[in-house]
């Protein structure tokens, strides 16, 4: 049972496990966990839980976009909200964002026993983190930033040509009417999360308190060479746009490792034309995503992309064309939030320490509108968006009691 103290609020660890075993078995797959936004899948997991926020007596809705709400009402004004999503990346695990949509639900059924909080506190599964299924990404929170463009819906597809908007009428949702899911009786927003990387696993601690959410670029590089025949065509005659591709990926790859931690950058996308064995390829394009929590840094870095793909371009006589995907600046959390969560973690005996997070959350979105702070709990071997990602029923309940013990400090 749910007990709470004047130091600490303890979830249900049973009820906790629970949720994470039921969620984590919708959309699951022997390939690991595809649940994107308005499909079958993610229909499931949100009736799913609205019958548990239904259960555990709060009231429930869902927004125009789909974000689902439990509420429990306070005696004042503001909310205080808490949550996370509950979309995955193809072949993902079922503790990245979930933990803390069930987390957050596991706090305030534990604070419903304690009493009618001062200010209202709701826990929200949010649309669309991951952009999965489509180029949308923080979808859920943009839409209660009030951040939609109005054309979005009709114009963004899906890699099989399914608009946004066709996917929401599917999903029994209106995309006319998505300017209604803006808010603005938000106060604070509360992410619990996995760290997703190995910090706390290695170093034994219980709770991360992120500090800043770094800057993240996307980019896509396509290269354009010609296309020959592979056996007729010399190699000093070729102008091959994997080999060029290749060369540029491995370059940018050195240059990041130079500069240290904690920049990093990822190559993981790549498309070939025509990609036929007997065939030099003609067009190679690759993802790039470049990440770091200082803003200058990671701007020199992608200068120094740029650079090394128009040497490499020249050096192989192909031609190279970048498109920015995405452009997020870093977010640094409240501090006094901070502090709540500290003290929180304090009284629930669990040890802490603060860090920057490698991965982008909805909470840097959040941040740019209201106090926003973040609970990291520890990734097993730091593995996540792979079938492989744990974290242990101990630090589950460990993490959602922090934020439950903070919520009651924040609201009531």
């Amino acid at each position: 049972m749910s007990r709470a103290t004047t130091d600490a609020v303890h979830v249900d660890d049973q009820l906790l496990a629970m949720y994470v075993a039921e969620l984590g078995a919708i959309g699951d797959t022997p390939d690991g966990m595809y649940r994107f936004m308005y499909d079958d899948a993610w229909q499931r997991a949100r009736d799913t839980l609205l019958g548990w926020i239904r259960d555990a007596g709060l009231e429930a809705r869902v927004d125009a976009v789909g974000n689902v709400f439990g509420r429990l009402p306070g005696s004042g004004d503001g909310v205080v909200l808490t949550g996370s999503h509950v979309d995955t990346v193809p072949s993902g695990g079922k503790y990245d964002g979930a933990l803390g949509v069930v987390g957050g639900l596991a706090a305030l059924a534990a604070l419903r026993q304690v009493g009618t909080p001062t200010t209202t506190l709701e826990v929200v599964s949010l649309c669309e983190e991951e952009s999965s299924r489509f180029p949308a990404n923080f979808f859920g929170t943009r839409a209660m930033l009030g951040l939609i463009a109005p054309d979005e819906p009709d114009r963004l597809r899906d890699r099989d040509g399914v608009t946004l908007a066709e996917a929401m009428r599917r999903a029994g949702l209106d995309p006319a009417a998505v300017a209604t899911a803006e808010r603005h009786d938000l106060r604070t927003f509360l992410e619990l999360h996995i760290e997703q990387g190995r910090v706390l696993a290695d170093e034994g601690v219980d709770i991360g308190l992120v500090e800043v959410i770094p800057g993240i670029a996307w980019e896509t590089i396509t290269v354009r060479g010609r296309q020959d025949h592979a056996g007729a065509t010399p190699m000093d005659l070729r102008a091959d746009a994997l080999q060029a591709a290749a060369q540029m990926a491995r370059e940018i790859t050195v240059a990041v490792e130079g500069e240290g931690r904690p920049a990093v950058v990822t190559t993981g996308r790549w498309t070939v034309e025509p990609g036929q064995p007997s065939i030099v390829p003609g067009l190679a394009r690759f993802s790039l995503d470049l990440r770091h929590p200082d803003l200058s840094v990671r701007d020199r870095l992608l200068d120094q992309v740029h650079r090394i793909c128009a040497d490499v371009a020249q050096r192989h006589g192909v031609e190279v064309d970048v498109v920015r995907d995405k452009d997020e600046e870093p977010a640094t959390m409240d501090e006094t939030l901070l502090d709540v969560l500290r003290g929180s973690a304090e009284a629930c005996a669990a040890s802490w320490r603060r860090m920057p997070s490698g991965a982008g959350h909805d909470s840097q979105l959040m941040a740019s509108r209201v106090p926003t702070a973040m609970v990291f709990v520890p990734s097993v071997e730091g593995r996540s968006h792979t079938p492989a990602e744990y974290t242990s029923p101990e630090d589950c309940v460990r993490g959602a009691s922090v934020l439950a013990t903070a919520l009651h400090r924040l609201a009531y």
